[in-house]
C-alpha cells in the first residue's frame, strides 16, 4: 500500500512535543551553575550530538522494509547481548523518569498550597492523587490519553508564550555574567535526556511513509525547535534568579526543587510567578501521563499481553516510582541525572553508533539515507558519549565537584 507522507510539521512538532517535557523545569537550575553563556555551549553541543545520533538511527531505521521498534533495530545489528542491555536500560530509564516527574509534582503542589493557602500538605499527596488520576485515564484506554494530552499540551504551551513574554521584562543582565568553569558539564546529563527523542523516529518513519529523506528534515527542525525554547527559558530563568539567597540556583537544586518554585520565591505575587508555576505544572503533568502510558505499553510488547492497559500492567507502572518518590521526595534531579547520563547516553549515543558500524562495515547492509562523515564522526560521536557516560559515574562517586 502506498501511504501519503504525513506533512513537515505535524513530524516537526512530534519532535519538539517529544523533547520539550518536564526536563525543562530542571536545566536552567543544573546549568546555571556554569552561567548563562556556558550553558549556550553546552546547549548546542548537546543539541548537536544527539541530533548526530539520532540520524545514525534514522539510518539503521532504513534497513528495514517494514515498521520495526527499537529493540528490533538493537537486535538485528547487536543480537541477544544488544536486545537484552537495551530491555534493561529502557526500564531503568522510564522508570528514572517516572520517579523524577511524581517527585516533581508532589513538590510543585505542595509548594503551590503552602504560596497560595499558607496550608502544608505533604508532597506525597499530591503525587497519589495524580498518579491514581492517571492510573484511571491509562484504564480508560490511548484514546482518553490522547484527548486529555491536547489539554494540557494547550495549557503548556500558552503558559510557556506567557512567561516569555512577560519574563523578558524581569531579566538582570547582571545575572546573565555569571560564570564558572567548574560546573561546565555538570548539565550534560540532564541535556541528553531533554533532547531526546530517539525512540519516536520508527514512528515518525511510519508516519512520513518511509520516506527517510522528510524525516531527517523533521529530526533537525524539531530538535532546533526544542534548542531554540530552551535557550529563551534559560536566558529568562538565569536573567532572574540568582546564584546564591535563599531562592537561588545552589538552594533550590539542593532543595531537589525546579526553576518555577525560584522564580516564585523571588519574585513572589506576579505574572511571572503565575506563567512559571503554570509551565512546572503542565510540563510535569503531560510528561508523567506519557511517559506511563509508553512504559504500559512497552510492558504490554514486552510481556505480550493481549490486552495493553490491563490492570496489573498499570499497577507495574505506577506503583515502583510512587514509592521511591515518596521515599526520597527530594530525588528530582538525581533521577533525571540517572536517566540522561547512563540510561539514555547508552541506549541513545553508543547503541546508534555501534549498530551503525557494524551495519555499515560489518554486514555491508544497505539504507536509503547514510549520515555523511565515515568513520572519524562516529568515532567522535562516540567518545562524546563514553564522555558523558564517564562524567556521570565520577559524579555520582563523588569525584567531581558539586554545588556546595
Amino acid at each position: 500500500m502506498h501511504r501519503k507522507p504525513g506533512s513537515l510539521l505535524g513530524g516537526t512538532l512530534l519532535i519538539g512535543g517529544s523533547c520539550v517535557g518536564a526536563g525543562i523545569l530542571g536545566l536552567p537550575i543544573v546549568t546555571g551553575l556554569s552561567g548563562f553563556y556556558p550553558s549556550i555551549i553546552m546547549l548546542v553541543a548537546a543539541w548537536a550530538f544527539m541530533t548526530a545520533t539520532a540520524l545514525l538511527v534514522l539510518e539503521v531505521n532504513g534497513w528495514f522494509t517494514k515498521d520495526v521498534n527499537y529493540i528490533s533495530m538493537v537486535g538485528h545489528s547487536l543480537g541477544r547481548w544488544g536486545q537484552r542491555l537495551s530491555w534493561l536500560l529502557y526500564l531503568f530509564l522510564f522508570y528514572s523518569l517516572l520517579v523524577a516527574y511524581q517527585a516533581g509534582i508532589g513538590i510543585d503542589i505542595s509548594s503551590t498550597v503552602i504560596r497560595h493557602f499558607s496550608f502544608h500538605i505533604s508532597p506525597w499527596i499530591g503525587t497519589f492523587f495524580f498518579v491514581l488520576l492517571f492510573g484511571c485515564l491509562l484504564y480508560s484506554g490511548t484514546r482518553t490519553v490522547d484527548i486529555c494530552n491536547r489539554v494540557l499540551m494547550a495549557g503548556k504551551i500558552l503558559a510557556y508564550l506567557g512567561i516569555v513574554a512577560v519574563g523578558l521584562l524581569h531579566i538582570n543582565p547582571t545575572l546573565l555574567k555569571h560564570t564558572d568553569a567548574h560546573y561546565l558539564f555538570y548539565s550534560l546529563p540532564i541535556l541528553v535526556i531533554s533532547f531526546g527523542f530517539h525512540n519516536m523516529i520508527p514512528t515518525i518513519t511510519t508516519y512520513m511513509a518511509g520516506d527517510l529523506k522528510r524525516v531527517r528534515i523533521v529530526i533537525i527542525t524539531g530538535s532546533l525547535f526544542a534548542l531554540v525554547v530552551y535557550l529563551l527559558w534559560d536566558l529568562i530563568v538565569l536573567g532572574i534568579v540568582p546564584i546564591e539567597g535563599e531562592y537561588g540556583i545552589i538552594a533550590i537544586l539542593h532543595a531537589g526543587q525546579d526553576a518555577s518554585q525560584s522564580i516564585a520565591g523571588i519574585l513572589g505575587a506576579s505574572w511571572v510567578t503565575h506563567f512559571a508555576g503554570g509551565l512546572a505544572f503542565f510540563s510535569l503533568l503531560t510528561s508523567l501521563l506519557l511517559q506511563s502510558l509508553a512504559l504500559t505499553h512497552f510492558l504490554a510488547d514486552g510481556l505480550q499481553t493481549k490486552d495493553r492497559e490491563p490492570l496489573s500492567l498499570l499497577l507495574l507502572t505506577l506503583i515502583p516510582p510512587f514509592f521511591f518518590s515518596i521515599l526520597k521526595p527530594d530525588i528530582f534531579f538525581k533521577a533525571l541525572d540517572f536517566a540522561g547520563g547512563i540510561c539514555a547516553v547508552v541506549l541513545f549515543g553508543i547503541l546508534p553508533v555501534l549498530m551503525v558500524w557494524i551495519g555499515r562495515y560489518r554486514k555491508r547492509t544497505a539504507s536509503t539515507y547514510q549520515m555523511k562523515g565515515g568513520k572519524p564522526v562516529l568515532a567522535i560521536i562516540f567518545l562524546f558519549a563514553a564522555f558523558i557516560f564517564l562524567f556521570q559515574l565520577s559524579t555520582m562517586a563523588g569525584l567531581f565537584p558539586t554545588a556546595e
